[in-house]
């Protein structure tokens, strides 16, 4: 499978992701006081980790988009590609870990520095003029 292929799966996948784990919050949510309140850090991790699913989904789908109308040197590519795949797993995994156990909030500089190697390179590649 090709490189754009690739996260335009990954970021299908992140969609449907998003939503299964939405449902499966909503199942809950008007339980005032379900994991802590509206309010509290679990329940916010949890909300977090549900929307990033699509947030970083998208990233791999426009991303994938990119590839099939802007030609960007092969090693950026791949740097983008694994970059922004990693950061659709690592950012809800690290939301949702959180929300288990805070100090695992700690986490979150290896999904934030996935997503900038993923934009990063596509910037530094890009050819302008």
């Amino acid at each position: 499978m090709d490189i754009a292929s690739c996260n335009i799966l990954a970021g299908w996948i992140a969609m449907l992701s998003g939503a299964l784990s939405g449902a499966i919050l909503g199942l809950f949510f008007h339980r005032e006081n379900w994991a802590g309140g509206y309010d509290s850090f679990r329940r916010r991790m949890m909300r977090l980790g549900h929307i990033s699913f699509f947030g970083i989904g998208f990233l791999n789908l426009l991303f994938g988009l990119t590839l099939t109308v802007v030609s960007l040197p092969t090693m950026n590519s791949r740097v983008a590609s694994a970059g922004f795949l990693v950061a659709v797993v690592a950012m809800p995994a690290c939301c949702f870990l959180a929300a288990w156990r805070k100090p695992l909030r700690h986490l979150f500089p290896i999904p934030v520095i996935a997503v900038l190697a993923g934009i990063v390179p596509v910037l530094l590649g890009w050819p302008y003029g």
